[in-house]
């Protein structure tokens, strides 16, 4: 399990440069005069940007972030492009993966016949013996299915891997849009199914609408029977090992040596299955559901995921669905973007090493783990300090897990390596077909070895961080660590404020209702004292009550129970930003800029970089299923819970923003 969210980014510049004059590093061009800071910290300083910038019509979101991904993007681009076909090794990988997409001619020319292998797959499925195997033998190309099967750290044996498996096969974002009356999921479901019956069309099939009906039936079923969003947040339900002779007794009903044989994975020992109760449900509902039935569905399946890297109708089909209907896109990215998409997930790394040769220097990574530092200093300071902590207990091992905190900086220190892997620039979907294989392949050969733990979960060209409480690890990115987040010509409030509560907001993850969970070596076991824990969860209650007050949408409300672990990274990283930015000040004052003084400029600089516009039909989807609140109110919640914030800019009662102090959740 990752704990990941968007988070900001550091300069790109190195050291030895001559020092210029620091200037604030505020920038309020894109400010609402009309909004106080008291009133709506996020409208004051991003509501005018948001009033006069216009939505691009390929994106469903924009913003920082979205700003930062897309210089990376050219940066990548620069170097896939410049790559000539004397390219070798994994540069020669990169430069086939990304021709073979940038074929656009070729593809067209192809139509759906690359498909026809697979199809006839699904053909000649006669009986349920054979559906199982088919399934199981898909998990080898990493397709969307009912269940899926993957490797990750054994939560409670962190020194071993442990395949896993969970729920899935649904093709809209979550089981709500199946299952939630609200008018916009049924205008969703609605074209969803015309979306079904164009696909039976365009693969030939009679009787479409019939078709269509019969998998959206069966998608449904499959969604009455998956377990909720807040049920998978609990990493103790979700732990569940099971012996190879224990799955067919406790889990009966599906053929586990037919399935797990036709995945590669038939000498596995155990396996953990992340949701028991739906692979009890769902070995009822392949039972009683045809064979037919489940032959179209398994089309849908593999047309939904191949669509990208078909035939430009075939790409154009899947995208009016699933990029206007449920993302509000009118156009779809170019060509160029989708193709480095591609590249980025398949042999990421490989495009990776190639990045930060170029946009990283060494200098860079040594300068962030200075920050980290001054982060890690005000958490060990607080610790001692927390009324909820009390227990000495809990508070030596809370030190413990600080002092063992792994961190990770720009790149691995280890790459991965994509030897025996074969591309094809004339061979779009078969690439992409070898390269998913050959990862899967790589997970189920190391699953006996012990946990190498300079592994990364992410790209170095990702613009994004997480921390991982299995191996109690924090992970920044190369391409979140650049401009325009971090300015080393700018006052340190500003990048304490939009840099430093990030590094705060990963490593409270460690501490938070599901990271508490996990000890310092990144075992599945608490190490809170119980009346330490029930402190715990009285004050994180009244967190979830006040984000489930937050309207996202007219009628739709943030979901403080899926989103509490997010909210509490996000408060507490906004506290410990600000106290690390006063351990910055090595006792001497902030200087006042810009009329700002530093404790404003810390406050502005965390909204800034929040700083973010989005379609309702995207903002839709990620208040349904995505576990981080809206970007207005990651910065307005956690500051009016602050009393740095409260202090700073004067707040009274009346004020929008204000708390009275007993209302303030105080987490660290």
């Amino acid at each position: 399990m990752k704990k990941t969210c968007l988070v900001l980014g550091l300069w790109l510049a190195g050291f030895g440069a001559q020092a210029a004059p620091l200037v604030s590093g505020i920038d309020l061009s894109g400010a609402d005069p009309a909004v106080r800071m008291q009133d709506n910290l996020y409208l004051a300083v991003n509501g005018g940007w948001r009033a006069k910038t216009p939505m691009p019509p390929d994106e469903s979101s924009i913003g920082v972030t979205r700003e930062v991904f897309n210089l990376t993007q050219a940066q990548c681009r620069e170097i896939v492009e410049g790559l000539n076909a004397d390219a070798t090794g994994e540069a020669s990988l990169v430069r086939a993966m990304y021709r073979s997409f940038m074929d656009g001619d070729h593809a067209d020319s192809l139509g759906l016949a690359p498909l026809s292998e697979q199809l006839d797959e699904v053909a000649a499925v006669t009986d349920r013996a054979a559906l199982t195997r088919l399934m199981g033998r898909w998990q080898r190309q990493s397709l969307p299915l009912p269940l899926t099967l993957s490797v990750d750290v054994d939560s409670k044996a962190p020194t071993h891997y442990l395949a896993r498996i969970e729920q899935g096969g649904l093709a809209m974002p979550d089981r709500d849009y199946y299952l939630d009356f609200d008018a916009r999921f049924a205008q969703a479901r609605k074209a969803y199914l015309g979306y079904l019956q164009a696909s039976f069309t365009a693969l030939g099939f009679s009787r479409p609408e019939q078709r269509a009906r019969r998998v959206m039936a069966l998608e449904t079923a499959i969604a009455r029977i998956q377990w909720d969003k807040v049920a998978n947040r609990d990493p103790v339900k979700t732990y569940n090992r099971f012996s190879r002779q224990e799955l067919a007794r406790k889990l009966p009903g599906l053929d586990w040596e037919a399935f797990l044989g036709a995945a590669d994975a038939g000498k596995l020992g155990a396996i953990g299955v992340s949701q028991p109760g739906y692979v009890k449900a769902l070995a009822t509902l392949t039972a009683r559901t045809p064979l037919d039935t489940w032959q179209d569905y398994l089309r849908i399946r593999l047309l939904n995921v191949y669509s990208p890297y078909l035939d430009e109708k075939t790409a154009a089909r899947q995208f009016a669905f699933f990029g206007t209907v449920l993302n509000g896109m009118t156009e779809d990215r170019p060509r160029w973007k989708r193709g480095l998409r591609l590249v980025d997930g398949s042999i990421g790394e490989a495009l990776g090493k190639l990045y930060v040769e170029k946009y990283f220097p060494p200098a860079n990574k040594a300068r962030v783990l200075e920050m980290v530092h001054h982060i890690i200093e005000a958490y060990g300071q607080d610790i001692d300090t927390l009324p909820w902590l009390q227990d000495k207990g809990s508070r030596a091992a809370a030190h413990e897990k600080l002092a063992r905190l792994m961190i990770k900086i720009g790149y691995p220190d280890t790459w991965k390596g994509y030897a025996g892997l074969t591309l094809d620039e004339h061979d779009l979907l078969g690439d992409v077909q070898r390269a998913a294989v050959f990862a899967y392949q790589r997970q189920m050969a190391e699953i006996a070895d012990p946990v190498d733990r300079s592994r990364w979960g992410m790209t170095p060209q990702t613009v994004n961080a997480y921390y991982n409480p299995t191996l109690n690890e924090i992970v920044f990115p190369a391409a979140i660590l650049q401009p325009p987040f971090f300015d080393m010509q700018a006052d340190d409030a500003v990048n304490y404020g939009a840099t430093g509560a990030v590094i705060g907001h990963e490593i409270s993850h460690g501490f938070d209702d599901q990271g508490s969970q996990y000890d310092a070596e990144g075992r599945l076991q608490t190490w809170l004292d119980r009346a330490d824990q029930q402190r715990f969860k009285r004050i994180t209650s009244r967190l979830v009550a006040q984000y489930n007050r937050d309207e996202a949408l007219p009628g739709r409300f943030v979901n403080g129970k899926l989103t509490l672990g997010e909210n509490i990274a996000d408060v507490a990283g906004l506290v410990i930003g600000f106290k690390a930015y006063q351990l910055s000040l090595g006792g001497k004052p902030a200087p006042v800029m810009d009329r700002f003084t530093g404790a404003q400029r810390y406050f502005v600089g965390y909204a800034l970089s929040w700083r973010s516009k989005d379609r309702p039909e995207s903002l839709l989807g990620q208040i349904t299923s995505d576990p981080h609140a809206p970007d207005e109110f990651r910065v307005t919640r956690p500051a009016a819970n602050s009393d740095a914030f409260q202090e700073a800019f004067g707040v009274k009662p009346g004020d929008r923003m204000y708390l009275a102090p007993k209302e303030r959740i105080r987490i660290w």
